[in-house]
C-alpha cells in the first residue's frame, strides 16, 4: 500500500450494487466458463493475474499467485504478468492476456475494437469466458482494494473521493448483497417452473 495516499481503484456503492447484479444475472454465464473447459485452469489464472497486476489487489495478488502456480504456471510466466510484461507469451495467451490489461486499465470499459479482436481470435464463446473471468477478478480486485481503503482510513490515510460510509456499506453489502441476489435468482427460477 502507498504510504502517501491510497490510489487504487475501490468500490462506490452503485458500483458494487451494479457489479453484484450483473454477476447473479449471468451465473449461468459463470458456470459455462468453469465447465466449459475452453480456457484452462492455468490459462485463467494468468488472465486473472493480468487484472489483478492492473488493479493492486494484494489479497487477490497472494491468492491467485498460488493459484497459478498450482495450475502449472512457472514462476518466470507469473512474474512476467505481475510486471505487464507480456510480449513473450504466445499469441494463443497474448491476445487474451492484453486484453485483461486493457479491460482493467480502462476501468472495465474496454474498447469495443479490442473486444472485437478477442472474438475474432477465440470465437465467442471462448471470449465470454476470458471476459467472465475478467469479470470476476475485477469484482474480487475492487473488493478487496475496498477493504484496503478502509484500513488506510483507519490509519489518517483515506482514499481520495471516499467516504467511511461508502467503504463500509460496500464491505457489509458483500455480507449480504449476494446472498440476497442468490434467492431472489432461485425463488424467481421456481416461480417460472411452477
Amino acid at each position: 500500500m502507498n504510504t502517501a495516499t491510497f490510489n487504487k481503484r475501490i468500490y462506490t456503492i452503485p458500483l458494487f450494487t451494479a457489479d453484484v447484479k450483473q454477476i447473479f444475472d449471468n451465473m449461468d454465464t459463470l458456470r459455462r466458463a468453469a465447465r466449459g473447459g475452453r480456457v484452462s485452469h492455468a490459462f485463467a489464472e494468468k488472465i486473472m493475474m493480468a487484472v489483478t497486476s492492473v488493479n493492486g489487489c494484494r489479497y487477490c495478488s497472494y491468492g491467485h499467485s498460488r493459484a497459478a502456480l498450482a495450475a502449472g504456471v512457472s514462476e518466470a510466466e507469473l512474474q512476467k504478468i505481475m510486471a505487464l510484461d507480456l510480449g513473450d507469451f504466445p499469441e494463443s495467451e497474448a491476445v487474451a492476456l492484453t486484453f485483461a490489461q486493457h479491460y482493467a486499465e480502462s476501468c472495465c470499459h474496454p474498447d469495443p475494437v479490442a473486444w472485437q479482436r478477442l472474438i475474432s481470435y477465440y470465437g465467442q464463446e471462448t471470449a465470454t469466458d476470458i471476459l467472465t473471468y475478467i469479470r470476476m477478478i475485477t469484482f474480487g480486485n475492487l473488493l478487496g482494494n475496498t477493504f484496503d481503503a478502509l484500513l488506510s482510513r483507519l490509519k489518517g490515510k483515506p482514499a481520495p473521493g471516499s467516504s467511511l460510509g461508502s467503504e463500509v456499506g460496500v464491505l457489509l453489502g458483500a455480507v449480504w448483497m449476494p446472498p440476497t441476489r442468490l434467492f431472489l435468482r432461485l425463488f424467481r427460477s421456481q416461480r417460472v417452473k411452477s
